[in-house]
């Protein structure tokens, strides 16, 4: 369906997400919120997609919340915050849980919920001059749905300083805690991007999607819980059309079926 407040650009079996607001820096509202949860669905249930780009028009990645927005929930009930607050933890849950992997393209800034798109990402590339924060306590409101999703990126140690703090932080500090993958001038930021998108290519489809969901299965468990979790994850996956195909790839010393042609 075509958005309002979206692009999006197919090219093969890589999707180019964009948000399309740059008149207010890309800030969310309830139909932002609303649009990218209905594009989640349709990513999800998409055979042939493989991955994701996440980036943003205009100057900025992505500021959080928008002015007007938040203007309006000054006058909402306590109800009424409840219901729109779990539209927006709905919608990026249905980010985090894509089965393919999500690339985010940040330059400008990434704000608030700007900063917990980030986090949604499985892999962030960021240009140098890239600012971040989790912002909302200098606003007298918390960084609560985005919480999960920035505190299995950064750990709860930098959490406690950005989160309590709302200070702004550089693209570097942001890699140091795990928030962004890669950090090169502006000049360099779609070629890094790509590089990223030929290495998910050179991967198997449902190997990747797999691999994604045992992240989130197994984090924050003991060793002695994963192990029947990972033998099945493994057992299933050796015996699976793709995990056939990998090894028998490999051993013949050739390119998998689902590698791009070189």
């Amino acid at each position: 369906m075509p958005y309002k407040f979206l692009t999006t650009r197919r090219e093969g079996a890589v999707e180019y997400l964009t948000l399309n607001r740059p008149e207010v820096r890309n800030a969310f509202n309830e139909a932002v919120i609303a649009e990218l949860t209905d594009w989640a669905g349709q990513a999800a249930a998409e055979k042939d997609l493989r991955v994701v780009v996440l980036g943003g028009a205009g100057p900025t990645f992505c500021a959080g919340a928008d002015v007007e927005w938040m203007a309006k929930t000054i006058h909402y009930t306590e109800q009424e915050n409840l219901q729109d607050a779990t539209a927006a933890a709905r919608m990026f849950t249905a980010l985090d849980t894509l089965p393919v992997p999500v690339i985010g393209r940040v330059h400008g800034a990434a704000l608030g919920g700007g900063a917990g798109l980030a986090a949604v990402c499985d892999v962030v590339v960021a240009e140098d001059r890239a600012v971040f924060g989790f912002t909302e306590v200098k606003l007298g409101i918390l960084p609560a749905v985005i919480a999960p999703f920035a505190l299995a990126a950064i750990g709860r140690s930098a959490a406690r300083e950005l989160f309590l703090t709302g200070a702004r932080f550089s693209a570097a500090r942001a890699r140091e805690i795990g928030l962004v993958h890669a950090v090169v001038p502006a000049a360099g930021l779609d070629a890094t991007v790509a590089s990223y998108v030929n290495e998910f290519l050179t991967a198997s489809r449902d190997a990747v999607a797999a691999a994604k969901s045992l992240i989130r299965e197994i984090w924050g468990r003991s060793s002695a819980e994963t192990i029947p979790m990972t033998a099945k994850a493994i057992a299933t996956q050796r015996v699976s059309s793709e995990g056939q195909e990998g090894l028998k790839a490999f051993l013949e010393k050739r390119p998998p079926r689902w590698s791009p042609p070189r």
